[in-house]
């Protein structure tokens, strides 16, 4: 679909580490790690302390990794080493998810510290994974590789769920340990499956230096930062990503710990959850496709109108008191945010990609990753305050919807680079 020829083979290893990382995203980040957290490692607190801690561990591992993105990126294309810190930041992550069948009730530290650890090498891995896609792609093909690789994520992500949920099923007396062996499972998908982008990819561009040494990485990154200007569509559209992809980002991570806040049940969240992957598979690919005809720009619009609705049903959901409405209302909102999540994340990833200097791939997407990783940081912090302030976190959920609001306004502004009107 979308796509003029076969894949590559460093296009086949590209879309596998999405397949890799997003067994990650889905069972640590967004279901079972929450629900172990919330209902064994702190479940003799009140209701909502797992919700800010999770909030305050997201904000916190994604400032530090807001503050690394830019040098990392420009070291990594002054020295042509994206693949050395990739494979760094996977062995970082396949060690700390591993080491979370540690914990037990009671190590509330321990169990945030790895949490973090693991979202720090997940996050600043994803740096130099994004900026491999202009070494492993043409422009032409961008978008339809970018919504490739998270349709195929979506799919191959699910599959070790499968894996932990049949564990569920059969071992329904030890669910803390079917847990535990999920972080197992998950540590083992995301090592196995990242070696063909370690081995198949090639970074073809790197910036231009005689020395190519850190001095070189800092002189080139404080150029970037004095020239940026020159560069009016990425800084426009980099200032609408900041705000809609914070709205995104808060939903994926605190969706989990939301949900159960209001009273859904963990088996339920799983399945919905499952479900919610299968969905995203085809929706991705259509956004892919249908951007050769619509443009990317249109298409980011309809999954920002798209998030705004979900906002408000989440912040409708805790008022529903039929139980029965409150859960039908749910599955509405999962299949909303599963019809959009890759579409807005791939679209985006493949039209900075086609609007950035390719040599400087990897220390743009820095840049790139700053603004998306500070939306990280606030977002969750305002579910966290707002809960701690307001004494329910849905009032945190509604205040994104002008985050997407003012993303959807400014992004107005920014060209399509296969237009007339484009300037650089």
């Amino acid at each position: 679909m979308g796509s003029s020829r076969k894949l590559s083979r460093a296009e086949i290893g590209w879309i596998l580490y999405d397949v890799a990382n997003s067994a990650y995203a889905l069972i640590i980040i967004t279901t079972i790690m929450p629900i172990y957290y919330a209902g064994y490692v702190i479940h003799d607190m009140p209701a909502g302390t797992a919700t800010s801690d999770w909030g305050f561990a997201n904000s916190a591992a994604s400032l530090l990794v807001a503050f690394m993105a830019p040098l990392l990126g420009a070291v990594a294309d002054v020295k042509q080493s994206k693949k050395i810190f990739l494979g760094g930041f996977i062995l970082l992550g396949v060690v700390s998810t591993a080491m979370l069948c540690l914990t037990g009730p009671g190590m509330r530290f321990e169990a945030m510290l790895l949490f973090g650890l693991s979202l720090i090498a997940f996050a600043g891995g994803n740096i130099f994974y994004d900026s491999l896609l202009v070494d492993v792609t043409t422009k032409r093909r961008m978008n339809w590789l970018s919504g490739a690789g998270y349709a195929w994520g979506y799919i191959g992500g699910a599959a070790p769920f499968v894996i932990c949920i049949v564990l569920f099923a059969l071992m329904k007396d030890s669910g803390t340990l079917v847990m535990k062996i999920s972080f197992i499972i998950t540590a083992l998908w995301w090592g196995v499956f990242s070696i063909p982008v370690l081995r198949l990819a090639r970074q073809k561009f790197r910036a231009e230096s005689e020395n190519r040494s850190v001095a070189d990485a800092l002189k080139n990154l404080m150029n970037t930062f004095r020239k940026i200007k020159q560069h009016r569509q990425v800084v426009i559209f980099l200032l609408a990503y900041f705000l809609y992809i914070d709205g995104v980002d808060t939903i994926i991570r605190m969706a989990i710990p939301y949900s159960k806040d209001i009273g859904l049940e963990d088996s339920m969240l799983m399945f919905t959850v499952l479900g919610l992957q299968v969905v995203a598979f085809p929706f991705a690919l259509l956004y892919s496709y249908l951007s050769k005809r619509l443009g990317a720009k249109r298409l980011i619009f309809v999954a920002i109108l798209v998030y705004i609705v979900v906002t408000f049903l989440a912040f409708l959901m805790p008022s529903i008191e039929d139980m029965t409405l409150k859960t039908w209302v749910f599955f509405l909102l999962a299949f909303l945010i599963a019809s959009s999540q890759g579409g807005v994340q791939a679209l985006s990833r493949s039209y900075y990609g086609k609007i950035i200097p390719r040599k400087q791939s990897a220390e743009f997407f820095g840049f790139y990753n700053i603004f998306g990783k500070f939306a990280a940081i606030m977002g969750p912090a305002m579910i966290a305050v707002a809960d701690r302030v307001f004494g329910h976190v849905k009032y945190g959920m509604l205040s994104l919807v002008f985050l997407f609001i003012a993303g959807g306004l400014i992004l107005i502004f920014v060209k399509e680079p296969e237009s007339p009107l484009y300037k650089p």
